[in-house]
């Protein structure tokens, strides 16, 4: 992809999806506690994030000798077309210099040579250096910005849309343990600061207009407390409470707290189970959506050849599911 295409491409997702949030210092600092021994020594990139505003660079250059962290660089991204006054710039910062705490723009920020796009080769180069990567990036862009990550073996703590669970690519990442819901959020509804020239908003704060999108989520490949904990699980299996689907050799489990404890098949679950997951207790096996399979196993090749809806009880179809397993029952 040329740098052409791909800021052209950028410009018609941040037209038409208006993704472009700036995340609260509080929910920032809620997640990160959970993680900070895993800073230590290592270089953070905020490859979405302009370091004369972003939260993210105000959190970790306030607190950069807290984490012990080795180095924070982000890149500021703006518009080809818009390079009027002010060209993309980036940061690179090594520690406090005067006590203030803060990068000084005079020793610490730069300008670009293209947009700031983090798919650029002048970005690529600075993920490259990077340890973790910690933002919350284009929700529009989401596949293409994980596949980034991935390629380039990175650790992350991202945020994103809890949707992006049943994206194919995503959710393969998440069957193969190669990335997590993070501790804190749990698909709430949170405040996001928008620029002042968008037109749809929730409320103004003093000002700033502030959006108010369902269900965020972080995603991680990094230690979590949570997928350590066992879930417990208190009601028994019976055929007339836990319904089977009509295509699926599958039963369907409506909420987590309501796994049976002593089922030894497959079940299907809502996504909000990943909150709960637990890799040493369950396995994931699948994805399901009302057409199909994601991953294939178990595929009903009667069923997907005639589009008949996969996630469907006695005629009706339910939401995505995922499909595990109880790795503490005996079989």
């Amino acid at each position: 992809m040329t740098r052409k295409s791909s800021n052209k491409s950028l410009r018609k997702a941040n037209a038409s999806k208006m993704d472009e949030f700036y995340t609260q210092l509080t929910d920032i600092e809620n997640e990160i506690k959970y993680y900070k021994d895993q800073f230590r020594d290592k270089v953070v990139f905020c490859n979405c994030d302009d370091p004369k505003e972003s939260n993210f660079i105000k959190y970790f250059s306030m607190n950069f000798e807290h984490l012990g962290l080795k180095k924070l660089i982000a890149t500021h991204y703006k518009d080809a077309d818009l390079f009027t006054h002010e060209q993309p710039y980036k940061l690179e910062y090594s520690g406090d210099r005067n006590g203030n705490r803060m990068p000084d723009s005079n020793e610490f920020i730069t300008e670009m040579i293209g947009t700031g796009d983090f798919r650029s080769q002048e970005c690529i180069e600075l993920l490259k250096e990077a340890d973790i990567v910690v933002t919350n990036p284009p929700f529009s862009l989401f596949r293409e910005y994980v596949a980034q990550l991935v390629e380039f073996k990175k650790k992350f703590l991202i945020m994103g849309n809890q949707n992006a669970i049943t994206y194919k690519e995503i959710f393969k990442l998440i069957k193969e343990n190669q990335m997590w819901l993070g501790q804190s959020l749990n698909g709430r509804n949170i405040l996001f600061q928008i620029p002042d020239y968008y037109e749809s908003y929730y409320k103004i704060i003093d000002g700033k207009k502030y959006a108010f999108p369902k269900g965020v989520v972080w995603f991680t490949n990094l230690d979590v407390p949570k997928r350590s904990e066992e879930l417990v699980l208190y009601k028994k299996y019976t055929k007339e409470e836990y319904l089977r689907y009509d295509n699926y050799d599958a039963i369907n489990v409506d909420r987590t707290e309501q796994i049976p404890l002593d089922y030894t098949g497959t079940m299907g679950v809502p996504i909000t189970f990943l909150h709960k997951y637990n890799p040493d207790q369950f396995e994931i096996i699948d994805g399901l959506n009302r057409y199909t399979i994601l991953d294939v196993a178990g595929l009903n090749k009667n069923a997907m050849k005639n589009h008949l809806h996969m996630t469907e009880i006695n005629g009706k179809s339910t939401y995505f599911r995922i499909l595990i397993r109880n790795k503490k029952v005996r079989r």
